[in-house]
Parts: C-alpha cells; sequence; structure tokens
C-alpha cells in the first residue's frame, strides 16, 4: 500500500509539474507578443449576409486563441480606401489582414504590395482568372460549380418546357471574378437547353435593384448570383404582380432562406460561409507561423436546398450558422 501511495504521489507531481511548464510558456507567448492579431475588413460587415461567416470566423479565433477585430466599411470601396483601412489595421497593430477585395487590376497590385509587410487573406477574388494572386491564400467556394449547379436545377424543373423560356440574370457583385465565373457557367450550361435569356442586370451594391427590376421585361425565371440579389429579388418577385415569374439563387442569409420558405425561391444554393470564414483565420494564422500548420487548399462546399427539404435535420445547422 506505502509503494503504491507513493507512485500515485509520483504521477501526480509529474503531471502537475507537466501542467505548470505549460501554463508557464502560455504566459511567456503572451508576454513576447504571440498572441497574434487579425484584423478582418469586409463591406458592410454587420449584414445578415455575413451571419454565417462571422460565426466561423469567431470559432476559429477561439480555437486557435487568437484576437479578432472586425471592422465595418461601407458597402463599395475604391482601392485606395481599402489600402487605407488596410494600413491602419496593421498601425494598430494587426498582424494579419483577412479582407474582401474590391474588384480591379488595381487591387491586386494593391494587395501584393500590402502582403509584402504583412500577411494578406483574401476572401474572393478580385480579378484573377487563376483564383490565386502571387501565391496569396484566397478561400473561396467553387463559383463556377455553383452556377453550373444552379443552371441544373433550373433544367431538372423544366425538362423539355425549358425550350423558348424567358430567364433574367441579377448580379449585385457582377464586378467581381466570382460573380463572372458563376454567370457564364450559367450562360453555358443552359446555351443547349432553348432558354432565352432576355436580360442581365449588374449593377452595384448602392442601386436600388428593384427600380432596375422594374425596368426590365417579364421574364419567365430569374438567377440571383449573390445573396444581396436574391434578396433584393425575392422582394421584388413576393408582390402580387409577380408571382409568376420563378426564382433560383444563390444566398447564405436568413433572408434567402425566408424567399424559399414562403414559396417565392424555388431553389437556392447555399455556399459554406461558416467555412470561408473559419479557414480564412486559419490561413492568416498559418501565415504567421508554422506551429498552426502548413497552407492548404480547402474545398469550400455548397448545398443546394429546396422548401421540402429547408428544416430537415441535414440542413440544420446550415441554417444555424446564418442565425448566430
Amino acid at each position: 500500500m506505502k509503494n503504491g501511495k507513493k507512485l500515485f504521489i509520483l504521477i501526480e507531481a509529474v503531471l502537475g509539474t507537466m501542467v505548470l511548464i505549460v501554463v508557464l510558456l502560455m504566459v511567456m507567448e503572451k508576454r513576447d507578443g504571440g498572441l497574434d492579431k487579425v484584423s478582418v475588413i469586409i463591406p458592410n460587415a454587420e449584414d445578415n449576409q455575413w451571419t454565417a461567416f462571422r460565426y466561423g470566423l469567431e470559432m476559429a479565433a477561439e480555437d486557435y486563441g487568437t484576437e479578432m477585430f472586425v471592422v465595418s466599411t461601407g458597402a463599395l470601396l475604391t482601392v485606395d480606401e481599402e489600402r487605407e483601412l488596410i494600413e491602419a489595421e496593421i498601425r494598430n497593430g494587426a498582424d494579419a489582414v483577412i479582407v474582401k477585395p474590391v474588384p480591379g487590376i488595381l487591387a491586386e497590385e494593391m494587395i501584393r504590395e500590402m502582403n509584402v509587410r504583412t500577411p494578406i487573406i483574401l476572401v474572393g477574388t478580385p480579378d484573377d482568372p487563376t483564383g490565386t494572386i502571387a501565391g496569396i491564400p484566397v478561400v473561396e467556394p467553387d463559383n463556377y460549380e455553383m452556377g453550373r449547379a444552379l443552371a441544373e436545377e433550373v433544367i431538372a424543373d423544366y425538362g423539355e418546357e425549358l425550350q423558348g423560356k424567358t430567364v433574367g440574370i441579377l448580379s449585385k457583385t457582377g464586378r467581381l471574378y466570382a460573380s463572372a465565373q458563376r454567370e457564364k457557367a450559367f450562360r453555358e450550361t443552359l446555351e443547349e437547353s432553348g432558354a432565352v435569356i432576355r436580360w442581365t442586370i449588374r449593377s452595384s451594391a448602392e442601386e436600388e435593384e428593384e427600380s432596375l427590376l422594374g425596368k426590365q421585361p417579364e421574364v419567365d425565371l430569374v438567377a440571383a448570383f449573390d445573396d444581396d440579389s436574391m434578396t433584393e429579388a425575392g422582394e421584388y418577385y413576393s408582390s402580387a404582380d409577380h408571382q409568376e415569374t420563378r426564382l433560383y439563387g444563390i444566398g447564405h442569409s436568413t433572408e434567402a432562406a425566408y424567399y424559399l420558405d414562403t414559396g417565392v425561391a424555388q431553389c437556392l444554393l447555399v455556399p459554406d460561409e461558416f467555412n470561408v470564414g473559419y479557414q480564412s483565420m486559419a490561413e492568416a494564422l498559418r501565415a504567421l507561423s508554422p506551429r498552426y500548420g502548413n497552407s492548404r487548399k480547402e474545398e469550400i462546399t455548397y448545398t443546394v436546398i429546396r422548401r421540402e427539404t429547408l428544416f430537415t435535420e441535414e440542413n440544420q445547422e446550415i441554417l444555424f450558422t446564418m442565425s448566430q
């Protein structure tokens, strides 16, 4: 019994010493400035379309033990404004910056320049057709695949009756490479169906989408390629005057899900924005220190949801992340 007690005490002492060492290392790391600080710059950060994305960021920051600060901006930024925001966050102590880039070649040049000093992680690409900018990590779903899948859902619903049907295309982020890829795939997939694309709206986020829709001829169906477009179109086509128009779209907010639930939309493709947020934070920390592992390409998935499958058990997690 005495030997057993001695062994037990010895084990307890060793375990206690190990715990103490770990705590001391953590304290020393924090004293040395080891607690990483990551800033996130996204347009209209408080908008519901970013809910799942922000939740993913928060969970990753908690899992990795880092500080995070989200910068809310207006709907539209110029390259110079985005540069100023990134520089301000770096001056305020950000070790890395996650940013939704403004479109255009000038944005690419600015990001390359900023990345030399501080790791930059992109949520989507400005214009680069390779999906990368000089090795800078980009976290986003497969936009071409989502555009193709949306068209496939339309074809599945209409079959041969799609011949001669009129289509409207709506994209509030039409200047972005992601939206261009979605539209390209959608058009190519519908090419042999006999459907006629009657109009295309590629508006900026500051324009009133409802008034633009009101100026267009009536169509049989509308494809919305981003969450803003989906919710704007849902509001417009929910009125009694336009209930014959079918709406198909890509979205990830509770508003987008609402229009599916009420029958205004026929189908909703939901990209995994929670994972976009989580992997963006993970990539930022990998860029800062090898202790977080090597950078890797993460497959960001999407889910096709119909009204009848909206509240199924497998979709509960998606709805949960939308509402956090």
